[in-house]
């Protein structure tokens, strides 16, 4: 290019893996924690639709006798249930990769669009192996239960159909008979025990449900210290910028994570000197005020082992209530110590107690690191000190912001607005805000866990109604002995509330770990270490709460069934049999 083209054309190159690199860093973070969600969903969505397929095959097994009475086979028994399930399945799996395509489509094609790609779309293999492999599912799911069943013999498949195996679940019984606790409550929890099988597929459910409202909650919190981590915004919620270029001159603001309210700079715009003295004085005399530190923002250094520049933040005052998480180390305390972000250790290969070179006024300035800090800024590569460890090399450091905390119960943007009334239009007065794009992810994180938590309670439903179709009988003889409708609706809830609630106490530390496996691998996409306090983010109460998300969830998947029971008659519940 160079040669083809005239001469000083090409003023520099640029490699396109850096420029790959810096994309992919942008969304990498996010894709650790949407992998989650999506294998949580997709095995939750396996043991449901087994758990719906095996439970209807077993709960036809009366039919099934019937069946072989009048003269089927076992092969025509296996073939007929098979295919009984495969039929819905086809359908459901059809219209399934219909719909996915559907919402797909505008998704992708936003996405086309704001990268300029072409086209995109669903991959044509995707398209044809989710229906193969959710039949596949179906059929070994109708497959097993129905090759049971057919070699059973008629009288056995009726006696089946009518109640579980003898013995099944009488221990239980015994068991929770001698509780202190009303008759329908203890029929309800030792109910479970008579089907093992579809209660291990019920607390899977429900224990996945649970785990992903625990991780979902962890990593709100943890994303929301994140946020509030990366801008400050608690510890510094008011920023003024100044014009930091030369005395005098007119200067280059350099604003982040800031949202404006005050008003754009214009006018005369004050020398570095003129800066220094009025922000303080006004800063001062402003009523709110908590403590304020200046600081050059704009200066870019080479440091010793690095071909890429290094953003340098220098402070002038105590910095360390500015609201920096430390990973690790401590805030620098005096001259010729540094606190460095976590991308620069790994380009450099140094560790927190390392010593670096640092070229900054055409002369070489060495530093301990101290502390790694969490900070984003110039994708990591970022240097934190004080005014005195670089003033022995330049003497032009100008402050350029001013960082203030507020006393409790102060307005931030009242305050802007009359400290940017007070400096006039010269100087920038800003709120600090979160970057808009953490509501969005929270929202997401959101709207995935309540879907789950809506999948798991369908998975209860599913349970119970095969429970309630398989106990007709004997709900009928409940409700002849004098059963009431509370009562009934008490004793199908408790079917699944132990279960729920053991699921709960389960859920809680695995999704805890799940939680601390999938968060650090969120910030190791983006090169980034975390504190401490953004990942412990789980107190005493919160857990006892999250151990009753099972409870809750299986509750409410068993409201609806249950209320079905407590309205059918004895009569009719006696006749079904």
């Amino acid at each position: 290019m160079t040669r083809a083209l005239p001469p000083g054309t090409v003023t520099g190159t640029q490699s396109y893996l850096a420029v790959r690199a810096q994309e992919s860093s942008n969304i990498a973070p996010w894709v650790p924690f949407v992998v989650a969600f999506g294998v949580i969903g997709l095995v939750m969505s396996v043991l449901i639709v087994a758990n719906v397929v095996s439970g209807a095959v077993v709960a036809g097994y009366q039919r099934i006798g019937i069946l072989k009475s009048i003269g089927f086979s076992p092969g025509q028994v296996v073939a007929a249930y098979t295919s009984q399930a495969g039929v819905p399945a086809v359908v459901g799996c059809l219209g399934g990769v219909v719909l996915g395509n559907l919402l797909a489509v505008p998704i992708l094609g936003q996405t086309a669009n704001v990268y300029g790609v072409g086209a995109l779309g669903v991959p044509v293999w995707v398209d044809l192996a989710v229906p193969l492999g959710m039949c596949c599912l179906v059929g070994v799911a109708a497959l097993l239960p129905a090759l049971r069943a057919g070699r059973l013999s008629a009288v056995q498949a009726i006696a089946a159909g009518r109640a579980p195996r003898h013995g099944r679940g009488y221990a239980a019984h015994r068991l929770f008979g001698r509780l202190a606790l009303p008759r329908p409550v203890t029929i309800g929890l030792a109910a479970p025990f008579a089907r093992p099988a579809r209660t291990s597929v019920t607390l899977a459910a429900i224990l996945l449900g649970a785990v992903a409202v625990t991780f979902a909650v962890g990593l709100g919190t943890s994303l929301a210290r994140v946020a509030e981590g990366l801008s400050h915004s608690s510890a510094e919620p008011v920023q003024v910028f100044i014009p930091s270029a030369s005395p005098g001159g007119p200067g280059v603001l350099h604003i982040i994570n800031s949202h404006d309210v005050g008003q754009t700079p214009g006018g005369h715009l004050p020398t570095s000197a003129q800066a220094q003295r009025a922000v303080p004085a006004a800063l001062r005399a402003q009523p709110g005020t908590a403590r304020w530190v200046g600081a050059d923002a704009a200066e870019m250094v080479s440091v010793a082992g690095l071909s890429q520049q290094v953003g340098l933040t220098v402070f002038r005052g105590d910095a360390s209530w500015t609201g920096y998480g430390m990973i690790s180390g401590h805030w620098y305390t005096g001259p010729g110590q540094v606190d460095v972000a976590s991308g620069f250790l790994t380009d450099t290969g140094k560790s927190v107690g390392d010593t670096i070179t640092m070229t900054f006024g055409g002369k070489q300035v060495t530093a301990r690191i101290v502390g790694q800090v969490f900070d984003t800024d110039n994708n990591g590569l970022a240097i934190l000190t004080g005014w005195q460890t670089l003033a022995g090399a330049d003497h032009g450091l100008v402050v350029n912001q001013y960082d203030i905390g507020l006393r409790p119960g102060t307005s931030a943007s009242a305050y802007a607005q009359a400290l940017g009334s007070k400096l006039g239009p010269a100087y920038l007065v800003n709120t600090n805000t979160h970057d808009q794009g953490f509501p969005v992810v929270l929202g997401l994180i959101g709207t995935l866990t309540l879907l789950l938590a809506i999948v798991a309670g369908l998975g209860v439903l599913n349970t119970v109604v095969l429970s309630t179709r398989e106990r007709v009988h004997d709900l009928g003889v409940f409700k002849a002995i004098g059963m009431t409708p509370r009562q009934t609706i008490a004793m199908v809830v408790c079917w699944v509330a132990g279960v729920g609630l053991l699921a709960g106490i389960v859920a809680v530390p695995a999704g805890i770990a799940l939680h601390h496996y999938v968060l650090p691998a969120m910030a190791g996409a983006a090169n980034l270490g975390l504190p401490a306090a953004y990942l412990n983010v789980y107190g005493a109460a919160q857990i006892i709460v999250l151990a009753l998300a099972g409870l809750v969830i299986a509750v409410a998947g068993a409201l609806l069934p249950a209320g079905w029971a407590a309205k059918t008659g004895t009569a009719s519940a006696l006749r079904t049999e």
